[in-house]
């Protein structure tokens, strides 16, 4: 069972608040007219609620609207993003969004092609995934021989000549508009995952760049813009287990 961080803190953030406006507005008042005195069990809740709803709403505030951290999982988007990577999510990159209804409230801009964005599954929204946007709305590709092309466009990939072959595969690098980035190719005989596909209106190509072991757009079909959560920026800690942090990964910007 997945716990809906955003409801509860919501919740919370909300009884907090009310409690503070309660005492605010209404019982210091009648308190303060009658003379008398406020019951000990009551005492106690609006202190504490004092004390962290400043706290709730800061947090609120900023994952719903500004940044919010996310672990990455699986090796899907390796070389970029490794298992164990601790990542901030840029939120406000396509719109701002309340939280728990998602509910586009401000347009801020739109995913473009190379962008490494986090979004909900759609068949079970309360799991994110993290993947690369290749496909923009109304595009025409073809994935084949571990090549894409995008509207009868052949996308630019070169080996990378400062990562020799081992057994975790071969590592290239691919030129997607403005950006260029690593990917992985750990079986250059798969062709169980090559396809033509037609992005529909609303909707975004998704890729993982570890290419033959991401389960994406392939299997799971184009994303609607309204599961898009945000946009990867930047690393801020790597830890895989028990092990000692990789160092050099913190602060690495995500390209």
């Amino acid at each position: 069972m997945s716990i809906n961080l955003a409801l509860i803190l919501t919740l919370l953030t909300a009884f907090t608040g009310a409690v503070v406006a309660y005492d605010k507005f209404y019982l210091r008042k009648r308190t303060s007219d009658s003379g008398g005195q406020t019951n000990a069990a009551l005492s106690t809740v609006i202190d504490y609620s004092r004390s962290f709803f400043p706290v709730l709403l800061f947090v609120l505030v900023i994952r719903s609207f500004i940044f919010e951290p996310f672990r990455i999982p699986s090796g899907s988007m390796m070389p970029t993003l490794l298992q164990g990577d601790y990542i901030f999510v840029k939120k406000y990159s396509f719109g701002l969004r309340l939280p728990v209804i998602d509910k586009k409230i401000i347009e801020t801009g739109e995913p473009e092609r190379g962008d490494v964005v986090v979004f909900r599954l759609p068949s079970e929204p309360s799991i994110n995934y993290i993947k690369r946007v290749i496909g923009l709305p109304g595009d025409e590709l073809v994935y084949e021989g571990h090549r894409l092309t995008v509207n009868g466009a052949l996308i630019e990939v070169t080996k990378d000549a400062d990562d020799p072959v081992t057994s975790a595969g071969a590592r290239y690098i691919e030129q997607l508009g403005d950006r260029k980035h690593a990917i992985l190719v750990t079986n250059p005989r798969n062709v169980t995952r090559d396809g033509r596909y037609t992005v529909p209106d609303g909707h975004y190509f998704m890729m993982g760049d570890n290419r033959d072991n991401s389960r994406d757009s392939r299997f799971i079909g184009a994303i609607p813009e309204t599961h898009l959560v945000g946009e990867a920026v930047r690393i801020w800690m790597h830890m895989d287990g028990i092990e000692w942090p990789e160092w050099a990964r913190i602060g690495t910007k995500i390209e």
